[in-house]
């Protein structure tokens, strides 16, 4: 805790997005989600990714935050065009649950399928598979297009 603080308050963004989690998790603090938030954007607003993914969690569930799925979304994003697998998944997520965007199982399939290939592993594919059986063929070939120019693109403008 008082290497993650003096590098944190020195500007570091990986030992903010750590001490972010301290606070989160209550792990050598106490947990004070608002403190978790604090440090998390400090990071965030850096372009560190794992912050970024973290700071949308806090907004998806409300967490020190008021919750806020378009802010989620948000934040999700800029972690998952950096290609940051995490936030690639909870993007598909939102995206299958309407959550801060309209519902669109084309999309969710789009970043399932793309956090599963960035390493977001099984979890990633099973819900890709699980959106699928709701979808058209067409779609589902809509939604692996997308996939493959959204990669081409380096995850921007997806």
């Amino acid at each position: 805790m008082k290497w993650y603080r003096l590098a944190a308050e020195q500007g570091y963004g990986p030992s903010q997005n750590n001490l972010g989690e301290m606070y989160r998790n209550g792990q050598g603090v106490p947990q004070d989600y608002k403190a978790a938030v604090r440090w998390y954007r400090l990071a965030a607003e850096q372009g560190y990714a794992n912050a970024q993914n973290n700071l949308g969690f806090m907004y998806d569930k409300g967490q020190g935050v008021l919750q806020d799925y378009k802010a989620a979304v948000r934040w999700y994003t800029l972690a998952a065009e950096q290609g940051y697998a995490k936030a690639q998944y909870n993007l598909g997520l939102m995206y299958a649950k309407g959550y801060g965007v309209l519902q669109d199982y084309v999309r969710a399939h789009m970043w399932y399928n793309i956090a599963a290939s960035s390493g977001g592993g099984k979890i990633a594919a099973g819900n890709r598979d699980i959106v699928a059986k709701r979808m058209s063929p067409s779609q589902i070939e809509k939604a692996q297009d997308l996939a493959r120019e959204c990669v081409a693109k380096n995850y921007k403008g997806c």
